[in-house]
């Protein structure tokens, strides 16, 4: 009975691993092999060595679009997590309506990104936009958002932070999955909430946090590409110009794949770089199941 257990395991988990190696795995190892030539995606590739590294060196914009990639993801993301976070532990308990609530929380997260893209241009529009015109209305200043290379970045970080239906799931399973007796010894013992949530629920529910994070630290390099090349096509003056926008670039308006591998392979070590900071900011911070 054991063995076929483990063999049942084993044919349901067969699917998703050939399409982890025959979509992800396959065509990373080959865009690592193409970082190493020349290839226009005409010719056969060439192999250069490293004269790709070599090149972005001297591309001025490789640094534009990592340290704005940078940007995006050290404040989108925690406030993401933190949003997600909240919206969990409040809709944790059932409440009239919660039902609904919930799925409100969810519909941004489905909706396609090229729709979800032009609906925001059109709220962020500084002359009609419902944004703006809410914010005269209340008599504050309605900024130029897309327009200005002081709010663009600011303004993708804001339409960012509304599809999080995915990380809310994932935190009002791990609340569920927080012992109810544990936080009643908690309480019990004397602990009020803030005490209950800062020692009980936020250590319990580390590894969803570090899962989330480290998810939404991969996922940024990767979803800052619609919205930046539909809203604003890296502009203004570059202040949104990330490093997805330039792997663009490279690969098909200068046809220069190998160079665009390169930075390819430039935006994974950073983003495995990143991903390793985020195991140690939470490492010893939770509990230990032994």
């Amino acid at each position: 009975m054991f063995l076929s257990r483990r063999r049942s395991i084993r044919l349901l988990l067969t699917p998703y691993l050939l399409g982890a190696l025959i979509l992800v795995a396959l065509p990373a190892g080959i865009s690592f092999f193409i970082a190493l030539t020349r290839y226009n995606g005409v010719s056969a590739p060439e192999f250069i060595g490293l004269q790709n590294f070599q090149f972005l060196r001297t591309e001025p914009l490789i640094k534009v679009a990592l340290i704005n990639s940078l940007l995006f993801i050290t404040q989108a993301v925690p406030l993401r997590i933190l949003g997600a976070l909240a919206l969990a532990l409040f809709l944790n308990r059932p409440r009239r309506g919660t039902g609904w609530v919930r799925a409100a929380i969810i519909l941004p997260t489905v909706i396609p990104d090229v729709a979800y893209a032009l609906t925001w241009t059109w709220i962020l529009n500084p002359l009609y936009g419902p944004l703006n015109a809410a914010l005269r209305t209340l008599g504050l200043p309605a900024p130029p958002w897309l327009a200005n290379s002081a709010w663009a970045l600011p303004a993708l970080i804001l339409m960012s932070l509304f599809p999080i239906g995915e990380g809310f799931i994932l935190l009002l399973a791990g609340l569920r999955h927080i012992p109810r007796e544990t936080l009643d010894a908690a309480r019990v013992d004397g602990a009020n909430r803030w005490q209950v949530f800062t020692s009980v629920t936020l250590p319990l529910l580390s590894p969803w946090l570090v899962l989330l994070t480290v998810r939404d630290v991969i996922l940024s390099f990767q979803n800052t590409f619609t919205p930046a090349y539909i809203m604003t096509r890296g502009g203004p003056y570059y202040s949104t110009f990330f490093s997805s926008l330039l792997i663009y670039e490279i690969a098909f308006d200068r046809m220069a794949f190998g160079q665009a591998a390169a930075v390819l392979l430039i935006v994974f070590v950073v983003t495995v770089l990143l991903a390793v900071l985020v195991y140690f900011l939470f490492e010893g911070w939770g509990f230990d199941e032994e």
